[in-house]
């Protein structure tokens, strides 16, 4: 049995030599627990191989959104954890990815071995979308090899090996127009050390396909999608992928809906990095359907909160603004019409539509679903930002769109799960900002689904989401006329 002990009494601004404590108890726990090793920042676990010299520990310092991976021998007390990884926690590109792991006859997990070497998936991120990868690492060297790596033109990602020999692969094969199917690859000889470009695969390879799955909405093929890059105005580099609905003739004005949900970074580098990939499979749900309706989709546009996470909230407002402007003037760059936008987002995302809603005048209406809209109501902490409402008053207040209910002119369809049991999503928080926006002469419309949680699961709920979405976008939207001032 393994626990760990707060040295710091679990406050992260308390300056101590080491944060934590592991401990060990062997069974059956006849004998004293002893210490393993204690963590410069907070332990956040073991990764176990069935050899106790190759065990994987990690820790984690929230105060700079930073990682280290460890290697370590728990039965040699003597031996020091000898640093594996050491990078940002925001870091995409530079992710070595997970662990593969296998099951022993005990039916227990670990990860899978090679010798002194491990392997590690990962999504790959890259400046031109995500290329999933598959690595064999050296843990006495630290050298790794690329056994394998997505081509550029879908999206191939390792599910498990198939033998004893570590040379045969199961994948997971799709495209924006190809359905996800599985096939084999199967590692070949290696590459010249001068072929591969750097990040390639080292091996060549064949595949076959195992599964032939059709296409379940062949009409969805007829949207189209691209990856798009943009700046912020302070020069930060950003992205959205951009859904176009059947049919469309370029050169046409469409009326849009802007999807994102706000991630918070400790340094402008990571939060400039591409994350996703246009070669998914293109599917359709949630806000989504409405590209069947005409509307484009400037969708999981990035929207970073950059800064120190110690204190990243107190500029939270103008960045979400900075960012949406950003992200609607590239729209309309490429043909969304600027007087028929609008917004929606999930859970944190809802924050962000409300408050776009009531501190600019890029969009005609918003849906949001699943959100907190009074940080008061969570006086302890939200999303990052871990000072208490009495530390950090005014940031609380800006922060909640509540507060500027009268302000809210443009029409919201706010929607939430009756039993969502999220502590900052509390069904209340859209009870109490729809009283505030009625009560203050706004337009809003409040739905509540029946029995759902934060994330809505029956088809009838989702149902219901999609109906109130159309209707209040085609209302508001679509068919709004042209504003007489901008």
């Amino acid at each position: 049995m393994i626990w760990a002990e707060a040295l710091d009494g679990g406050d992260w601004k308390a300056k101590v030599p080491a944060r934590d404590k592991v401990m060990m108890q062997r069974a059956p726990f006849a004998d004293a627990a002893v210490e393993l090793t204690r963590t410069e920042q907070r332990f956040a676990g073991f990764e176990w191989t069935e050899r106790p010299d190759l065990s994987l520990l990690h820790d984690f310092d929230e105060n700079r959104h930073w990682e280290r991976t460890f290697v370590m021998n728990v039965d040699d007390p003597k031996a020091a954890p000898r640093v594996l990884w050491d990078l940002s926690s925001d870091e995409h590109y530079r992710d070595p990815g997970s662990p593969v792991y296998r099951m022993m006859p005990n039916g227990q997990w670990v990860v899978r071995r090679d010798g002194d070497a491990i392997f590690m998936q990962g999504t790959g991120a890259s400046p031109d979308g995500d290329r999933p990868f598959l690595d064999r690492v050296d843990l006495k060297t630290g050298a790794t090899e690329r056994l394998f790596r997505s081509d550029r033109t879908s999206l191939e990602s390792f599910l498990a090996f198939t033998d004893a020999t570590n040379r045969t692969l199961l994948t997971w094969h799709q495209s924006s127009t190809s359905p996800p199917n599985a096939f084999v690859r199967t590692l070949g000889a290696a590459l010249p050390a001068a072929a591969p470009a750097a990040g390639e695969a080292a091996f060549t390879s064949t595949t076959r396909a195992v599964t032939q799955l059709p296409d379940p909405t062949p009409a969805v093929r007829a949207i189209k999608k691209q990856l798009v890059k943009y700046k912020r105005k302070d020069g930060l580099d950003l992205s959205f992928t951009l859904y176009t609905p059947p049919n469309y003739v370029p050169g046409t004005k469409l009326p849009a809906i802007l999807n994102a949900y706000p991630l918070d970074y400790a340094d402008a580098k990571s939060a400039g990095q591409v994350t996703g990939s246009e070669q998914v499979f293109t599917r359709l749900r949630d806000y989504r359907l409405l590209l069947l309706a005409g509307y484009a989709i400037i969708d999981s546009a990035a929207f970073p909160i950059v800064g120190d996470p110690k204190k990243a909230y107190d500029t939270y407002l103008e960045q979400l603004v900075e960012d949406a402007r950003a992200a609607v003037a590239k729209a309309v760059e490429l043909g969304i019409d600027p007087d028929r936008i609008g917004v929606t987002g999930h859970s944190h995302g809802a924050l962000m539509t409300v408050n776009l809603l009531a501190h600019t005048k890029l969009f005609r209406a918003g849906a949001a679903t699943s959100g907190s809209y009074n940080k008061t109501l969570t006086p302890f902490g939200f999303q990052s930002e871990r000072r208490s409402v009495w530390a950090a008053r005014d940031v609380y207040l800006k922060a909640s769109p509540f507060f500027v209910a009268d302000k809210l002119k443009l029409p919201l369809l706010i929607v939430h799960g009756q039993d969502d049991a999220n502590p900052g999503t509390t069904p209340l928080q859209a009870v109490k900002l729809y009283e505030a926006i009625r009560g203050n002469g706004g337009t809003a419309r409040l739905v509540m689904l029946p029995h759902e949680p934060h994330w809505y699961s029956s088809m009838e709920s989702n149902e219901q989401l999609a109906f109130e979405e159309l209707r209040w976008f085609d209302r508001y939207v679509k068919a709004a006329p042209a504003p007489s001032k901008r």
